[in-house]
């Protein structure tokens, strides 16, 4: 069994390999410059380790790794143009670089270079892997599009921003665990478990990332510090905020939304501590972790071979970037 770190090693020496061709290099620059800046690749090593769960790993686990990898950058790619995000991993952005229509083709032909992968899949049950691929891709999408149109009504329920997350974060987590499971021979049961611990894992991620993203150190983080503030994004902390702050308080929230100060984000910090917004986020996220931790001890396999994906655990719920 091998950890996160063995194995995030292991694909990244896989992985760093020409993808494109070289001309037009208009075209296909930019995806080797965006593909340059790294990353944890959370995704594609959490195919590897569920298919190391239940067996050794399969050649075919790195193909399908690879094309996650690919998916999730062309979703960046095109998210960082719809939120005109200047930043990504403290880097200049596709489109910022490049230019919005480039980035919009490169991110494109990405997606078609995933696919090309899972096409080189032997595994006979690669036809249920690009149905798994294809649904996830479209509810990554559907979760996509419900941000953007959150931005336009004035008021989010909890529910609803909880289900777009699911289905903008947490599916990708665990539908690239259940492939990763499905080509390491799991049955029905153990791939459901699987699913169901990825899907809170990412749940608990996001609620880290939406607190990184007001609270962490940008330095760190390696983004914009309280951009999600600046752009009146509705995040876990801010919904809760809504909710639970009365009189003077949430009229000046709704002021500062209304309104972009200089010393906005500061002062919406100051109502989320005041609101105990901080401490509500941490309870919310152990709750997911400890559900997804709940579906990872149902797998049927035996205890030892959980430790990588509990030690990940650990990691992504921890994280301070």
């Amino acid at each position: 069994m091998h950890s996160f770190e063995d194995l995030a090693g292991q694909f990244k020496a896989y992985f760093d390999v020409a993808h494109f061709p070289a001309h037009p290099a208009s075209l296909y620059e930019p995806n080797n410059y965006f593909l340059s800046l790294g990353g944890k690749r959370v995704r594609p090593v959490m195919c590897l380790m569920g298919n190391e769960l239940f067996d050794e790993i399969q050649p075919d686990a790195w193909l399908v790794a690879t094309a996650i990898e690919l998916f999730h950058n062309f979703t960046l790619i095109h998210d960082d143009i719809m939120d005109k995000a200047p930043l990504r991993r403290g880097l200049a952005t596709v489109h910022t670089k490049y230019g919005e229509p480039t980035a919009i083709l490169a991110g494109d032909v990405m997606l078609v270079v995933a696919y090309d992968y899972l096409n080189k899949v032997t595994h006979p049950n690669q036809k249920k892997l690009v149905r798994i691929f294809n649904k996830t891709a479209r509810e990554v999408c559907e979760g996509q599009q419900l941000d953007m149109d959150f931005e336009k009504v004035p008021t989010v329920h909890m529910n609803e921003y909880l289900r777009m997350i699911e289905l903008k974060t947490s599916v990708l987590l665990a539908s690239t665990l259940q492939m990763g499971a499905l080509l390491g021979g799991a049955g029905e049961g153990n791939q459901y478990n699987i699913y169901e611990f990825g899907k809170n894992l990412g749940i608990a991620f996001q609620i880290q990332d939406d607190y990184l993203d007001a609270f962490g150190d940008p330095a760190k983080v390696g983004k914009q510090p309280g951009g999600d503030i600046l752009a009146n994004k509705k995040t876990f902390l801010l919904i809760k905020a809504l909710e639970t702050a009365t009189g003077a308080q949430l009229k000046q929230l709704q002021e500062l939304l209304a309104t972009n100060p200089a010393d906005k984000v500061t002062q919406v910090l100051a109502i989320f501590k005041s609101c105990g917004v901080h401490d509500w986020a941490l309870e919310l996220k152990n709750k997911y972790v400890s559900n997804a931790l709940k579906h990872l001890e149902d797998i049927a396999v035996v205890s030892v071979r959980k430790k990588a994906l509990q030690e990940l655990t650990a990691f992504l719920v921890q994280r301070d970037y």
